[in-house]
């Protein structure tokens, strides 16, 4: 005889449109019962979208027709009026971080598209530009934040008992990278990433700011969606590459911000092209990809940044090639897309 907790197994492999967690753990299940192999279900949902509300009934549908000896199914979807938030709404509760104008989520959807070099070069460009600007690493299991802006110091404790961010570069600096030894590893589950995030975003002391950027991990998982339930976002900027690999997991950040109703202020394209010793453009990962993006999603393309050594060096060494050469081609590429940024808010 099936058991509710079978049941919840089983709709555990249901997950939520757009993010990587499940509907058990977002709490949408309020109703279970089943008896003589028929199996019912009432999930209320937070958001009004019918289209998220229809592909959960039908996995969820899905899912319970493969336990044994259920012959008969009913998994009823409740969800707010348009325009109207449910009890419970995970987003209800936001906050606004103290003393800060602006959040802008640095995001990708996969790795290796160069997100955090683009984060520490697009912060220092916004320093440079005369913004006040802070850089919240909310990649918990991988920081790399601390070594491309050449911060070794930890966070202090302020008389009012928040942490105060180290300053690199003109900018405010906080990362799980400041706060642990050398080489020692983050194994931790989602509720203390969860944690972590929310203490980063309100338990230091950003103060006076006019943009705080967020170097998001890859996907959509925990740190997204802790990201997007504690405070309101003014946007995020999506990073890729030109080739479709990329663009194609994009598209799922993308697809995730738009579903917690967060603006894309546009999209980058790096590594988009590598001039050789000679001169000779070569377009490594193909090129033109973003710009193509943009277009389809109808979102802004803010530039594309090339492959250079010395982006890479200043990295290595904690001096962003914004700061160390911003007449370098590629230090011009990160301040003009700053600018492009700073417009969207004037």
């Amino acid at each position: 005889m099936l058991s509710q907790d079978d049941i919840k197994r089983a709709l555990g492999a249901v997950k939520y449109p757009g993010f990587s967690r499940d509907i058990v753990s977002f709490g949408l299940i309020k109703e279970i019962s089943a008896a003589n192999g028929a199996v019912s279900v009432m999930l209320q949902l937070t958001s009004p979208n019918p289209e998220a509300a229809q592909q959960i009934k039908t996995e969820a549908e899905r899912v319970l027709k493969n336990l044994p000896g259920v012959n008969q199914i009913v998994v009823e979807v409740r969800q707010p009026a348009a325009g109207q938030a449910a009890a419970g709404n995970a987003f209800a509760n936001q906050t606004k971080v103290p003393g800060v104008k602006r959040v802008i989520a640095v995001a990708s959807g996969k790795g290796g598209v160069g997100k955090s070099t683009c984060s520490v070069n697009l912060a220092c460009a916004l320093t440079h530009l005369g913004a006040r600007v802070g850089l919240l690493d909310c990649d918990i299991y991988g920081p790399s934040i601390p070594l491309m802006m050449g911060v070794y110091e930890k966070p202090t404790v302020s008389a009012a008992e928040r942490l105060v961010p180290p300053v690199a570069h003109g900018v405010k600096v906080m990362s799980i990278g400041l706060l642990l030894n050398d080489d020692q590893p983050v194994i931790w589950r989602g509720p203390m990433i969860t944690k972590t995030i929310n203490q980063f975003l309100l338990a230091v002391d950003w103060s006076d700011l006019d943009f705080l950027l967020v170097d998001l991990p890859p996907g959509t998982g925990d740190a997204q969606l802790s990201l997007c339930q504690t405070v309101p976002l003014d946007g995020g900027v999506i990073i890729s590459t030109p080739q479709e690999a990329s663009l194609g997991v994009v598209r799922k950040g993308i697809a995730m911000f738009r579903k917690v109703n967060v603006p894309i202020l546009g999209i980058v394209e790096n590594m988009s092209y590598f001039t050789a010793p000679n001169g000779e453009r070569v377009e490594i990962f193909g090129h033109g990809g973003g710009q193509e993006e943009a277009a389809r999603q109808e979102v802004p393309f803010l530039g594309e940044v090339p492959i250079f050594t010395e982006i890479r060096e200043g990295g290595d060494r904690g001096m962003p090639i914004v700061v160390s050469t911003p007449n370098h081609p590629a230090g011009r590429a990160f301040i003009q897309i700053a600018g492009l940024l700073q417009t969207r808010f004037k």
